[in-house]
């Protein structure tokens, strides 16, 4: 009975724990098991773990200890607890961490890699964005007048919806607008039917449509409006002139009508000027509006296109006139709540600095890519702008002298905040275009 009785206490003890951990608890588990630290920092900082987990945590140590120091000059060991002083790491290396509540419950490994501080270069200028899809996009119907009130809709008889992507017509990829044309009047001239390849979400098939004589175009036609290209106005975040290659944007390229991310063909960058701002709204996003520079002084090809931005290579090294040299890079566990300012263009091309104030830090929301919430404090910008606005997404975001991330998102219902990506994170989705041996070997960051 008194065995019963003390376990039934222990187990409340527990459970009344794990209860007032709450959200803190559940925030340090969705972390990812995956974790950056600059050499000459702890090999554990304080922002991986909720606060409330200070006095009860015991780490265990396991791999290469040779790459960290023990204060105190204290002997290397496996096991240390969190209220002691934690050691410090001194070179570049992996680690294996295990940490066990009061020494007992597991509740996470980590994968801890010691990096060298990193610079980079960052960016704040507008650039016109200019992509082609995988295929060619479906954005309409336009259905077929024929004699009388009669109207024909032969591609959505077929299935086609707005949204899909038709990446071959009769067995041929589709590169044009023209060409599809071409392919369903010579069809329709034969008689023949049109084999069109969609990819829908990550679906692919074949529908087979029949094609319909338009006396007002006086060719055959299915129905459909599609695109073949897309573009617009962002912000370049960074380059890294060890490899020549850039981030911008911090977020990906959608589908307008799916919502989903594109999968690119082809895509380039180039100078953007900004003629003058939409001014954001509660309700109603702002804009920035301009013009691209085909001839300009900054030019790229995209190679990726991901959750946490685009990436490619640019022609020429880039030039920030704020700060000419590199900056370093601040890891997540670096950032701080508090005063930091954006790199951004509101003016043709002159690239200014403001400020803003860092209100949230959120390292365990990779999967959304908003890191950081933060808002707009400068009363120029805030004249201007209103707040963050479209357009904006990319510019670099400075915190006492480090490069800590970029501006991503802007609240609907107050321009005036929004959501910002750690730059470790676009860093680390970098890597996956740079991977020869050299740059490898030079770049222990992701």
């Amino acid at each position: 009975m008194r065995k019963k009785k003390a376990s039934k206490e222990l187990f409340l003890v527990f459970l009344s724990f794990f209860l007032v951990l709450g959200v803190s608890l559940a925030n340090f588990l969705s972390l990812l098991n995956r974790q950056h630290i600059n050499i000459g920092d702890s090999i554990l900082p304080e922002l991986v773990y909720p606060t409330q987990l200070f006095h009860h945590l015991i780490v265990q140590v396991s791999a290469d200890r040779e790459n960290i120091l023990w204060q105190n000059d204290r002997k290397k060991q496996i096991n240390f607890v969190l209220t002691e002083l934690t050691p410090i790491a001194v070179k570049p290396g992996r680690l294996h961490l295990r940490l066990k509540l009061f020494g007992l419950i597991p509740v996470r490994q980590l994968a801890v890699d010691i990096v060298p501080p990193v610079s980079i270069v960052p960016g704040g200028h507008s650039i016109g964005i200019l992509v082609q899809p995988q295929g060619l996009m479906v954005v309409g119907r336009a259905l077929i007048h024929k004699a009388g009130d009669w109207e024909a809709d032969p591609a959505g008889q077929a299935g086609i919806r707005i949204g899909d992507l038709i990446t071959k017509v009769n067995g041929r990829e589709a590169v044009s607008e023209k060409q599809i044309q071409e392919e369903i009047n010579q069809s329709g001239q034969k008689g023949k039917t049109i084999d069109l390849e969609i990819k829908r979400d990550k679906k692919i098939f074949t529908l087979r449509v029949k094609a319909i004589f338009c006396p007002e175009t006086r060719r055959y036609r299915i129905g459909l409006f599609i695109k073949d290209s897309a573009a617009g106005i962002g912000t370049l975040t960074f380059y890294d002139p060890l490899s020549k290659s850039f981030g911008a944007l911090g977020h990906s390229i959608n589908n307008l009508n799916t919502n989903q991310q594109m999968d690119l063909a082809r895509g380039k960058i180039v100078a953007a000027t900004v003629l003058e701002i939409r001014i954001g709204q509660p309700g109603q996003p702002g804009e920035k509006i301009g013009y691209f520079q085909v001839k300009g002084n900054i030019a790229g090809n995209i190679v990726k296109n991901s959750n946490y931005g685009i990436y490619g290579y640019l022609q020429q090294p880039l030039v920030n006139p704020i700060y000419p040299k590199p900056l370093p890079v601040a890891l997540s566990y670096q950032i701080k709540k508090g005063p930091a300012e954006i790199l951004t263009v509101v003016k043709e091309n002159q690239i200014r600095r403001f400020t803003v104030e860092i209100q949230q830090v959120l390292p365990y929301a990779k999967a959304s890519g908003k890191g950081l919430m933060l808002k707009v404090t400068d009363p120029e910008l805030l004249k201007q702008t209103g707040g963050i606005v479209q357009g904006m997404s990319g510019s670099p975001i400075i915190q006492e002298g480090k490069f800590i991330g970029a501006v991503t998102h802007v609240f609907i219902n107050d321009p005036t905040c929004g959501y910002g990506i750690p730059v470790e994170w676009m860093l680390w989705e970098n890597k996956a275009i740079n991977t020869s041996t050299k740059l490898e070997k030079t770049r222990n960051i992701a």
